[in-house]
């Protein structure tokens, strides 16, 4: 359908400048004859608009009009770790591994990884220059959408994580992607994480913009987790872009017998999101937790949209998403639990809520079940709702000014959602990103 659309600007400048700069991109001939393909399955598609029924809530092509060109790490700005902390905020208190991209390109001057063990790094522009061909599938499947071959085309760096067997950690990975680009630009990011066996990590993702920085700006990123057997696994993503940012997102997560795999993710401040998750349990009794929280305001657009394929019985899938939703922002959440014939026994339950602060919002939910088991136990939810008025006239009565029990409030609702991030100097992080959003707005 899509091919009997006109080109757009943005579309043709996708393809046109790949010819211009596919030699100052990583890899080899190998490499390049993939990209290639890749481009060609997204010049046939285009980008995704509202006639594709996944895209029905963000129309992409429509929204992203105007052709930037692909930014690789080219910024001169001098970034200290001083200007880094600053850009993350709370996040910037944790303690962790850093690791740290500028621009869709590795910067080790700013990252930080000291007495690593049990985990090995290596930036995908590495492994593509210096790696053999089966070390990284750059191949697309036959379904795969115009976001994840548009960032196969362009991939210009990201983080290859592999995770010993038996594996722990005192203290989480964290990646950060700054944008410090001064012109507007895309970059491309393409990861991977490997959890070995009985291990047990969490990676912390963070996407911020550095002060200055052009206020227009696309992301494209895209990462594949394979969890292995009886391994535990919590992954947490922050998007904290500011200004008229577009984040694309892509998570393919493989989920191994009795493995355990949390998700969560969290975005504020970006004018447009939308965040992919395909997960597919490929072993028995594992378990899935998949969580988020959004703060929107403005005329701010975000959209979770998973699929959840239970193949192998006996396996648990719970989805848990928030929104807070101001002014005349827009909230998305789609959701599709499929069970497979051999999936017997699966655990499936998802809810989205969302908290509307004034009337002009929009909420858009989207649960779906798609079940060809017959012994299986499956349920969906979705609800809305304004501040409560009489918990609100509770707080002013004991003396709580507005501004501060609109905030506890806030908290309240979103707090259920950041309990699934298990880590508690995260989760306080969180909290205090939330509050100050609150507080931003005057009451």
């Amino acid at each position: 359908m899509s091919g009997t659309l006109t080109k757009t600007r943005a579309e043709k400048a996708f393809v046109d400048d790949f010819s211009k700069i596919s030699a100052t991109l990583p890899g080899g001939p190998f490499v390049l004859a993939e990209r290639e393909l890749a481009l060609a399955r997204f010049a046939e598609q285009g980008l995704p608009h509202r006639r594709i029924e996944e895209w029905k809530y963000t129309d992409l092509r429509n929204s992203i009009s105007d052709p930037l060109p692909l930014i690789n790490g080219n910024t001169t700005r001098k970034i200290s770790s001083g200007d880094l902390k600053r850009a993350l905020g709370p996040l910037g208190d944790i303690d962790s591994y850093l690791f740290v991209f500028v621009d869709g390109v590795y910067c080790s001057d700013l990252s930080n990884y000291s007495g690593a063990k049990g985990f090995s790094f290596l930036s995908f522009a590495q492994l593509l220059t210096t790696g053999e061909r089966d070390d990284f599938d750059l191949s697309l499947a036959a379904d795969a959408d115009a976001i994840r071959a548009l960032n196969t085309a362009y991939a210009t760096d990201g983080y290859v994580i592999k995770v010993a067997h038996g594996a722990t950690f005192d203290k989480p990975i964290m990646v950060v992607h700054l944008d410090a680009s001064e012109k507007a630009g895309w970059t491309a990011t393409r990861n991977s994480v490997r959890v070995g066996k009985d291990a047990d990590a969490t990676l912390l993702e963070v996407f911020v913009s550095l002060d200055g920085t052009a206020s227009m700006g696309q992301t494209n990123t895209m990462c594949d987790v394979e969890v292995g057997g009886s391994a535990k696994f919590k992954h947490v993503k922050c998007v904290l872009e500011d200004g008229q940012k577009v984040h694309l997102s892509n998570w393919i997560v493989k989920i191994r017998e009795d493995a355990d795999y949390s998700g969560f993710l969290f975005v504020k401040g970006t004018s447009l999101a939308r965040n992919d998750v395909l997960a597919k349990f490929i072993g028995e009794d594992a378990k899935l937790n998949l969580s988020g929280a959004f703060l929107a305001r403005g005329s701010e657009h975000i959209d979770n949209t998973m699929v959840i394929d239970h193949q192998v019985p006996g396996c648990e899938s719970r989805e848990l998403f928030k929104g807070v939703l101001e002014d005349q922002a827009r909230g998305v959440v789609q959701g599709k639990v499929i069970v497979q014939r051999d999936a017997q026994k699966t655990d499936g339950k998802q809810m989205a809520q969302a908290l509307m602060l004034s009337p002009e919002t929009e909420f858009d939910s989207k649960p779906e079940l798609e079940i060809y088991a017959d012994d299986v136990i499956c349920g969906h939810g979705s609800t809305v709702a304004e501040i409560d008025k009489d918990l609100l006239f509770y707080c002013l009565s004991r003396g709580i000014p507005l501004p501060k029990a609109r905030e506890l409030l806030v908290q309240s609702f979103v707090g259920e959602a950041l309990e699934a991030v298990e880590n508690e100097s995260i989760e306080q992080a969180l909290q205090s990103i939330v509050s100050a959003w609150v507080g931003s707005h005057g009451g």
